[in-house]
């Protein structure tokens, strides 16, 4: 857990409790230990040793309220993510937890779980000015990033999948997340939990609302943006392919109220 620059913006809503966490677990404290001592979660940590051979981890949750834990730095923020938001973390558990009830584990995941696993390792949450929104469902990076510019200041962006945090600790231009909207403001704590917990709907992500962004690009996030030349990189700013995204066909009230 060394080397996490806990200034940087994307990790900046994570520092409490992740720096005492990392300071744990510099001190000799096992990860599992040290998560169960914060003693916030729906879930006690236990070693990865105790997930039984060949139950689907979800399900093993579920079961025994018990989440297994690798001592490496992904399960160090999954953990971190349990902390702070238990009640999210919980609905997607239960949700995974249904889907392999109904439908068993096999070498698919359907769509539903898909799009869990997509959200609770990649998502992030973003409230923003219509206008920036439309840009980014169009892909129109030029738009979004460089016309559009100024409205940065009156958005909001919080990486909340586990995954997408552990990337972004060596960041990299490539990282993307994947975007569930928020209609209002990103407020800290047991609020932003229980909204964003409540607009988690089978349905709602079978549609796989989410919009891909290449988080480095935002505004303040990176300095290397504010030569509007990184932008040209059409590897990781790609062009569009049509505009047809699951959230312009579906509810409009779609995401986060």
């Amino acid at each position: 857990m060394h080397g996490i620059d806990w200034t940087r913006p994307w990790l900046r809503p994570w520092r409490e409790p992740g720096q005492r966490l990392a300071q744990a677990v510099a001190g000799g404290l096992p990860l599992h230990e040290a998560l169960n001592r914060e003693a916030r979660a729906p879930v006690r940590f236990v070693p990865q040793s105790e997930l039984p051979p060949g139950m689907a981890y979800e399900h093993y949750i579920f079961e025994s309220g018990c989440c297994p834990v690798r001592a490496d730095l992904h399960d160090f923020f999954n953990g971190i993510c349990w902390l702070g938001l238990p009640r999210t973390k919980q609905r997607l558990n239960a949700l995974q937890a249904a889907q392999i009830a109904a439908d068993g584990i096999g070498p698919k995941r359907g769509p539903v779980r898909d799009a869990l696993t997509l959200f609770d390792e990649n998502a992030a949450l973003l409230q923003a000015p219509p206008p920036l929104w439309q840009a980014l469902l169009d892909k129109d990076w030029h738009r979004l990033f460089v016309v559009l510019r100024p409205l940065w200041a009156e958005a909001e962006l919080r990486v909340v999948g586990h995954a997408a945090l552990e990337k972004l600790v060596f960041p990299r231009k490539q990282v993307t997340v994947h975007v569930w909207r928020s209609f209002r403001a990103i407020e800290s704590g047991a609020d932003l939990d229980d909204r964003l917990a409540a607009s988690l709907a089978p349905a709602a992500l079978a549609a796989k609302p989410f919009a891909p962004l290449p988080v480095l690009g935002i505004p303040g996030w990176w300095a290397e943006n504010e030569n509007f030349s990184f932008y040209d990189d059409s590897l990781v700013f790609r062009p569009p392919q049509g505009h047809n995204h699951p959230y312009n066909k579906a509810d409009p009230a779609a995401g986060m109220t």
